[in-house]
């Protein structure tokens, strides 16, 4: 997993921008805000509004389909934009920052399996990098239950898969058996904001050993988004000291 900070110059509209990859998943966001309300009867009186907008670039596939979806009217990226909204809204302190609009401008630019967490992962450090105030960063990452892959004295066991590919996503699907559990938490709270699990589980045991590996996954998602965004902070602390030393290569 790596992370670049304020891949955008502020000169474009941004408050602040990220990009993150994940294996072969690469997503980039930037944060517009907080701003104006287009119109009066969009804002709240006691609270800023979220605005999510994903997009997916006709390159990201990895299956090669160069078809463009709409962000309107596709149902799988109208249905993230609306988990991710939900996950940010319980981490933002947006009471304070009435009648206003923060924005979330997500690209995908390389989808390998885990968009979804990518996604949350880069708009996390999005606005960290904006400055806006959060309760705790959200981190995102996905696990996968596989029955019969590992092996004990008894025989067969399950076995647990943390971001997963769309290789692996692909493979296991057709197995009555598999679990696939996108999982977003706020790790030093130790909050589940979000946890979404379309398989048919057989117990709730299941479940719960999915999801704690989902969380043990999402705790170093944390440890590396925690010392990227303590790096930035100090690069960006040696410059407003006048410490801060520029390398230029010329040829």
């Amino acid at each position: 997993m790596t992370i670049e900070m304020s891949p955008l110059t502020n000169s474009s509209g941004t408050n602040g921008s990220a990009l993150v990859q994940m294996g072969l998943t690469s997503v980039l966001c930037a944060v517009v805000g907080p701003i104006d309300c287009a119109r009066r009867s969009d804002e709240l009186s006691d609270r800023a509004v979220l605005e999510v907008n994903v997009r997916t670039a006709p390159f990201a596939p990895s299956s090669g389909d160069r078809r463009t979806a709409n962000p309107t009217t596709d149902r799988r990226i109208i249905e993230q934009c609306s988990l991710i909204q939900n996950a940010f809204e319980a981490s933002l302190m947006l009471h304070l920052f009435p009648k206003t609009r923060i924005i979330l401008d997500i690209t995908v630019l390389a989808d390998d399996g885990g968009r979804l967490c990518a996604a949350i992962n880069a708009a996390t450090c999005a606005l960290v990098d904006a400055g806006l105030p959060m309760k705790d960063l959200v981190c995102s990452c996905s696990a996968g239950l596989v029955t019969g892959t590992g092996s004990s004295a008894d025989g067969l066991e399950d076995i647990e898969l943390m971001d997963l590919n769309q290789r692996e996503i692909s493979t296991y699907s057709n197995e009555a058996s598999a679990v696939y559990l996108p999982c977003a938490t706020m790790p030093q709270r130790g909050t589940v904001v979000l946890a979404q699990c379309e398989s048919r589980l057989s117990s709730v045991d299941v479940f719960e050993k999915v999801l704690s590996a989902a969380m043990e996954g999402c705790q170093m998602v944390f440890n590396v988004m925690e010392a990227c965004i303590r790096e930035r902070t100090s690069k960006l602390l040696a410059a407003k000291m006048g410490n801060a030393s520029v390398k230029a290569n010329f040829l």
